[in-house]
């Protein structure tokens, strides 16, 4: 359904000093586009802001911005994952079910998701996902972490929608720990072309 969308993304990655200050900060604004063609695109809203002094961001860390962090498990991905049912919670008055999703391989150049995902029960739609964004990425002389993160949804047009996502972990770099804060705000939502939807079906037992 989201694909139908055009909206606007901002994304902030922050470093934290110890004494909880920011010490760095990366911020881009893009707004998430159709052609007239109908070709989904991406657009600058502004130039990049990158004042970060220790991190540098990868193109691993802006697909999961894009693809993990807003995860939607479609079912030609469903293949790829371990689902484990976690019993029910009710999040902002909407009753779900709780759902342990991991990858059941970790294919070398892909990204997966692993964590939990509140699905709605009226809608069959992922209300709440938290989790991280696999696998970690460790050679020689580099190392590429990945913090854990939260993303939130709300009803757009009978349908729910990432809202915001926001992390804020340790990273356990091989030269010492590194917090760091993230948050990406999804806005202006505004449908385009024809609807289309997935829904879940009901959760599968734990074996």
């Amino acid at each position: 359904m989201r694909d139908q969308y055009t909206f606007r993304q901002d994304f902030r990655f922050e470093e934290i000093a110890p004494n909880g200050r920011r010490a760095g900060l990366y911020r881009e604004v893009r707004d998430v586009i159709f052609s007239q063609s109908g070709e989904r695109s991406e657009v600058l809203v502004s130039p990049p802001v990158n004042a970060l002094t220790r991190i540098r961001l990868t193109e691993e860390d802006f697909h999961d911005v894009r693809e993990i962090q807003n995860f939607l498990f479609t079912e030609d991905v469903l293949w790829l994952y371990r689902i484990r049912s976690r019993g029910a919670d009710r999040i902002d008055s909407e009753d779900c079910w709780v759902l342990d999703v991991s990858p059941r391989n970790e294919l070398e150049g892909m990204r997966f998701f692993e964590g939990l995902l509140w699905v709605s029960k009226r809608d069959e739609e992922i209300v709440r996902a938290s989790g991280k964004a696999v696998p970690e990425i460790r050679a020689a002389k580099s190392e590429n972490l990945f913090p854990h993160f939260t993303t939130q949804r709300e009803k757009i047009d009978g349908h729910w929608m990432p809202a915001i996502t926001y992390a804020d972990d340790e990273l356990p770099f091989r030269s010492g720990r590194q917090r760091v804060r993230l948050t990406v705000a999804f806005t202006n939502y505004k449908r385009f072309g024809a609807e289309t939807s997935i829904r879940f079906g009901g959760p599968e037992p734990a074996p």
